[in-house]
């Protein structure tokens, strides 16, 4: 959301030199200084405190520049403004930019300013300013943002805080413009006029964004050189003035995407008309991630919602250099540019600004036309969140799966991947499984007639198979295929990887050696089948989730005449309406249909292509490439795209409405482990669960779009127990900004009252959450904790996050991490992360290192209970507890970004799988 500064908690500096003892005057510099002064002091404008906006004219040395940058930016906790003006210089070694001073010259560049001093400078970690905004007008401004200092010196890749934006003033390689006989120079002088004038048809706020498309056409219809901008996080809606051309000040509301064919996207005929202004430059693809540490259902990466790299448009004609050079301008009457600005400006923000700030607050741009009884039919941006997606559709055709990896295991119980359980229900069957409904995390029957019949006080279950369920050979599926299936997950030395929720429900005492090993008849005498079509299970003590765990498809059956051990995963039997053709680990697999299956003993699968294909990339910038190429129509996996495309696709109206946002089913937070002081102390960590800036995070970790929404508690939605209206620190209330006045008192009540340091563990491959570790640093750092991140390496998480005593001896106060249920139920998503008997000594999840007799008596209570509308009040409650001891720091619920291909008929999301749910899907046209 845009919103203007607090101009009490702001400051401005504006730095120019107009006269030069060795280099071409230029004395619109100076006016530059004066325009933007009373600009940003104008009180209808921003209306910041003279005293808050300094302007350093003619400074003698780099040290006077740095030193008042730095008495200027410690005073700022809301927004930092750093402007440039004079001759830019370049280092002909290293290509760097320097800042010229009056003494500067380019065979003496040790008298300029090097711009890596200023970028320093700005991201001081002792500055409070939630927001920094950079404007350079200087010749080769853009090596700001590319050239030598590209990479890991970028200003917009290095502040690590809420927002930030660099505006330059030309490309790399272009000099800026000072044109003869104007007030200001080129840049400045249109960003002056946008600000105090404003922008026909623009919003109510100017933000950096906006003023980015203005200046864009505004100097490219004057045949001027081109702005160049980045920005980080919500760097783009960093407001520097009210809107004066706008009807009214109310708040900026988001339009829904506009489609190709409305007539609002045309712009009027224009005399001179203007290409659209590139988007911004990228920075490297997102980490290809896991949700935490072991191969858990949910992997997603999390990237920063970036944008491509600019496009450089044909060069203009020149005006007049900064350094003096005589050039043509246009000479077009002031009345037919300020249409043609207006109408092309007017249908930037159509196209480009509005849309994306919909996109990213969830605008759908559907109509009541667009639905039928059965769902969506018309392809719209989210049109396959909560509905079904042009269903109905026909079978035939090869669906085209692309991927980055592959699967960890093919074989049904030696899988732990979420995509891989839902792609495996092509070939694999459960005797019960999720109603294929949008939304739908209800167990419906499958390879069973009913669900459970349930005895013995919540012990015994016992199911009767469907009739006319055969294998890919045409053979039956029995219930000691069933029971067969279920005993490999106890032949640990062979079949690895999976999940162990079947063996601790029915063996917790581990008496039962696996199939290999033990070859009596009996086999694991909790399972009996009393004949081919009836299967009892008979726990030691009741599970309410046990059917929860039947779901997953651990519990698929195997022929044992067909297993092959640990070579099964490369060519499993088929039960389901799928079967392998071939597979190339790493490389490709493709199922046909397995000719056997009878639909009507299926009420699951659609089965509507006639055959699928997986093709595996190994990257993610070849994934997207396939996705919107058409070569692939959906991706393998929840990984969403990553930042470079998904901010291209965002931003484009005629490719949005091919994208979804699904939750991932990912909280993700911060762990105190108690055992570090003082985080042992509940108010010190209520301290911090005040102070944090959670917009801050949400913004580090990929926005609403690929990061998520703002998570007031621990509990995710979508798991009975979770009360979204539950906020006890505020988080929504204060829409994610901190209670610094409450984190103080807790501060005072901790014993603490001028903060204290500790140390913020983050996975070194995690590049969204080192971003959020630094964000959270910033916020910290204003209520006295001074908090170091400590980056380790992500693959040793096991022996040093999830190793308690590394954790002590470390000293990490807080760990940052992410976690998804396995099943949906309050049993999965708390037992991992409160339950003090599951704490262990290396991978271990409970990394509050929570010890709650309390928790633990609660935990039983639930797990025990039958109905589930009763265990989620016991999870409600523990929610409560959890939230009320701090022992958890939420961020946001994860969501990401997601393509589906025009080709797909019958998509929605399934929140169970945290994605499309495959087994319905169907392909039309070429």
């Amino acid at each position: 959301m845009t919103i203007l500064p607090d101009p009490a908690a702001s400051q401005a500096l504006l730095i120019g030199v107009h006269d030069y003892e060795s280099m071409p005057a230029l004395p619109a510099v100076e006016r530059n200084l004066a325009g933007l002064t009373r600009a940003f002091t104008d009180p209808e404008l921003w209306g910041l405190p003279p005293a808050h906006c300094v302007a350093l004219s003619q400074p003698p040395s780099a040290q006077d520049v740095l030193d008042t940058l730095s008495r200027v930016a410690l005073r700022a906790t809301d927004t930092l403004v750093v402007y440039y003006a004079g001759h830019g210089l370049i280092d002909p070694y290293s290509d760097e930019l320097y800042l010229a001073l009056p003494g500067s010259d380019q065979e003496r560049l040790y008298s300029a300013l090097p711009f890596e001093w200023v970028r320093r400078a700005v991201l001081d970690p002792r500055i409070g300013a939630r927001h920094k905004v950079v404007i350079l007008d200087c010749c080769y401004s853009g090596r700001a943002l590319v050239g030598g200092m590209s990479g890991t010196t970028q200003v917009a890749d290095h502040a690590l805080i809420d927002g930030t934006s660099l505006m330059a003033a030309s490309a790399p390689t272009r000099k800026a413009l000072s044109p003869p006989g104007e007030e200001f120079t080129a840049f400045s002088g249109e960003l002056i006029t946008a600000l105090t004038e404003g922008i026909a048809d623009g919003p109510p706020l100017l933000d950096m964004q906006t003023l980015y498309r203005h200046l864009y056409a505004a100097l490219a219809a004057r045949a001027r050189p081109l702005p160049q901008q980045r920005n980080r996080n919500t760097g783009g809606l960093i407001a520097l003035a009210r809107n004066r051309a706008h009807a009214d000040h109310v708040a900026r509301r988001p339009q829904p995407p506009v489609e190709p064919s409305s007539p609002q996207a045309e712009p009027s005929p224009s005399p001179s008309p203007s290409p659209s202004p590139p988007a911004e430059p990228s920075p490297s693809p997102g980490e290809p991630s896991r949700s935490d540490d072991r191969p858990h259902p949910h992997p997603h990466p999390h990237p920063h919602p970036q944008t491509p790299t600019p496009r450089q448009p044909p060069t203009p004609n020149a005006a007049r250099t900064a350094d003096g050079q005589a050039a043509r301008s246009p000479g077009s009457s002031a009345s037919v540019r300020t249409r043609t600005v207006a109408v092309v400006s007017a249908a930037l923000l159509v196209a480009g600004i509005s849309t994306t700030l919909a996109l990213l607050n969830g605008a759908r741009g559907e109509s009541d036309d667009d639905k039928s009884k059965d769902g969506v039919t018309k392809a719209t941006y989210n049109a396959a969140v909560g509905h079904i997606l042009k269903p109905g559709g026909g079978k035939g055709g090869t669906l085209k799966f692309v991927g980055s990896i592959d699967a960890d295991s093919w074989d049904p119980q030696r899988s732990y991947y979420g995509f891989v359980a839902n792609f495996a229900r092509y070939y694999t069957r459960q005797l019960v499984t999720y109603d294929p409904k949008p939304k739908g995390t209800v167990l419906t029957p499958d390879l069973a007639t009913s669900k459970a019949t349930i005895t013995n006080h919540g012990r015994t279950y016992t199911y009767t198979l469907r009739k006319g369920v055969t294998w890919e050979d045409g053979s039956p599926v029995t219930s000691e295929d069933i029971k067969y299936g279920i005993e490999r997950l106890w032949a640990t030395d062979v079949i690895t990887g999976g999940p162990s929720y079947l063996r601790e429900a029915l063996d917790p005492e581990e008496t039962y050696r696996g199939p290999y090993k033990d070859t009596s008849a009996k086999g694991l005498t909790a399972i009996e089948t009393p004949g081919p079509g009836t299967i009892v299970f008979k726990l030691p003590r009741p599970n309410g989730d046990f059917e929860q765990m039947l779901a997953m498809i651990a519990a698929s059956p195997v022929k044992k005449s067909q297993d092959t051990k640990a070579k099964y995963g490369l060519r499993p039997f088929s039960s389901g309406p799928y079967k392998f053709r071939s597979y190339q680990p790493g490389t490709s697999l493709e199922l046909v249909r397995n000719p056997h299956w009878q639909p009507r003993s299926d009420p699951i699968r659609n089965a509507l292509p006639e055959a699928i294909r997986v093709r595996i990339t190994g990257d993610q910038n070849s994934v997207d490439s396939s996705l919107t190429s058409g070569d692939g129509d959906l991706a393998l996996g929840t990984a969403g795209l990553g930042p470079a495309t998904r901010a291209r696709v965002l931003s484009d109206r005629d490719l949005n409405k091919n994208l979804d946002t699904p939750r991932s089913g990912l909280v993700r937070y911060a762990a105190f482990p108690q055992t570090v002081q003082p985080m042992g102390n509940v108010h010190c960590r209520k301290a911090v669960a005040y102070a944090a800036d959670r917009r801050s995070l949400q913004t580090a970790l990929g926005g609403t779009a690929a990061g998520g929404d703002l998570a007031p508690s621990l509990l995710p939605p979508g798991i009975k127990g979770a009360d979204p209206t539950f906020d006890p620190y505020g988080v929504l209330k204060n829409r994610g900004e901190p209670d610094l006045t409450k984190a103080r008192d807790e501060l005072k009540k901790c014993g603490k009252p001028d903060g204290f340091p500790t140390t913020i563990a983050v996975r070194n491959d995690r590049p969204s959450e080192n971003d959020a570790a630094e964000a959270l640093t910033s916020a910290l750092a204003r209520i006295g904790i001074k908090a170091e991140v400590e980056r380790f390496d992500g693959a040793r998480t096991p022996t040093l996050a999830g190793a308690p005593n590394e954790v002590r001896k470390r000293g990490y106060g807080l760990v940052l991490a992410s976690w998804g249920a396995d099943f949906p139920t309050g049993q999965a998503f708390w037992r991992p992360l409160v339950d003090s008997r599951m704490r262990l000594p290396i991978g271990n999840f409970n990394q509050s290192e929570v010890d709650s007799p309390t928790l633990d008596k609660l935990l039983d209570k639930a797990v025990a209970e039958a109905d589930p509308n009763t265990a989620g009040e016991t999870y409600e409650e523990i929610n409560h507890k959890v939230s009320g001891e701090a022992y958890y720091l939420p961020f946001v619920y994860g969501k990401y970004v997601s393509w589906r291909s025009p080709r797909l008929t019958d998509v929605h999301v399934a929140d169970v799988y945290g994605g499309y749910d495959y087994a319905r899907l169907g392909v039309r046209g070429a």
